[in-house]
């Protein structure tokens, strides 16, 4: 058996845009497969376990991703998934997705030796029947492996906001170190400040909970400190895949300083503020790089500075308090949420089923 040192597993999906003239593109997608994507052009060995259909979506799907250096292991679906956007001639947006998420047909543990690190997240992790598959597999994969996690909120695929929620916190509970953007939080627990929203999933078991606050950059919650860095300034041609590209930086980052395997658990826990500080920096360093360019098309590791540095010292940063101000409504900075600006999803809409084609508007 080979062992791959990232292992990614969630949805890929293909981006439908109709334009208001008429015009239509499409491109590859979906955040565990943008994880994957920027993984394995930053250097990293990674593997994706997918879902995708044998059709030309799929395969389109595929050679995208293998001519990144990602392994790709796919179930099989009857067709492959989809993200469609219908755009007005002002710009804005009806989103349908056409979505089913399951992994019967993949059997990880007979092929593969358990990777040094996990990584789930997004519509994945919600939808059922696939979403308590992949949470047994990353049960299984503690034991062995560093788990990381990316909520990655989609309200308009999300039932009730309670349901979603406890869904949440189950992969919380799983994980090593954690992601989340100040909308997710916002999202997940209205009128809850985000770092405080941070702090409970630190107490809930994570080492290592980051959350990234758009413009005004990003701040690691630990049990012991909370480490923040500015915003990295970027000319922003559009966000699509910018906070799957600061994920993947994350997870390069780790695997870079030696966090490798279930036995780097502990010293996760233990981790400095300036070791922090360094992979913060470089994860928003290379989301600027994403938005700088039209697409999901993450840097590679020769546009980025070398790695992340390990440090003993645990020199004190300031407390940055529970609520960040407030973003002002003018220009973007890295890191970027790739769900900016995605309409929210009615609180008590039905749950998530096996297969889902849901329309929402976004402005």
């Amino acid at each position: 058996m080979t062992r791959a040192e990232v292992l990614v597993v969630g949805e890929a999906l293909v981006d439908v845009v109709h334009r208001a003239d008429g015009q239509v593109d499409e491109t590859p997608g979906g955040s565990p497969a943008n994880v994957a994507l920027a993984l394995g052009r930053l250097g990293i060995e990674p593997r994706l376990l997918t879902q995708l259909g044998d059709d030309a979506r799929g395969d389109r799907i595929r050679h995208w991703l293998e001519e990144s250096g990602v392994e790709v292991m796919a179930a099989p679906a009857v067709r492959t998934a989809t993200a469609t956007a219908h755009l007005d001639a002002n710009g804005s947006a009806r989103y349908a997705f056409d979505i089913g998420w399951d992994l019967d047909a993949v059997a990880v543990g007979d092929r593969y030796a358990p990777p040094a690190l996990a990584h789930a997240g997004s519509i994945a992790t919600f939808l059922e029947p696939g979403a308590a598959k992949v949470r047994q597999l990353l049960t299984d994969l503690r034991e062995t492996s560093l788990i990381t996690y990316d909520p990655n909120i989609r309200p308009s695929l999300l039932g009730a906001r309670s349901g979603a929620r406890r869904q949440a916190e189950t992969f919380i509970a799983l994980s090593d170190l954690v992601k989340a953007s100040d909308e997710d939080l916002a999202w997940l627990y209205p009128g809850l400040g985000p770092l405080d929203a941070a702090r409970s999933w630190v107490a809930a078991g994570a080492a290592v909970v980051v959350v990234t606050l758009g413009q005004h950059g990003a701040v690691t919650v630990t049990s012991d400190r909370e480490t923040r860095i500015a915003g990295h300034p970027a000319e922003v041609v559009d966000t699509v895949g910018a906070g799957d590209t600061f994920m993947a930086a994350l997870i390069a980052g780790l695997v870079d300083l030696g966090y490798r395997g279930s036995e780097a658990r502990e010293r996760l826990r233990r981790i400095d503020a300036d070791t922090l500080r360094s992979l913060l920096t470089l994860s928003a360093h290379a989301a600027a790089i994403t938005v700088s360019r039209p697409g999901a098309d993450p840097p590679r590791r020769d546009e980025l500075p070398g790695p992340p540095s390990s440090s003993v010292s645990g020199a004190d940063t300031p407390d940055v308090g529970p609520n960040p101000p407030k973003r002002p409504t003018g220009g973007v900075s890295a890191p970027v949420q790739a769900a900016a600006g995605e309409a929210q999803a009615d609180a008590e809409s039905r749950s998530l089923t096996s297969s889902r084609s849901v329309t929402a508007s976004a402005s």
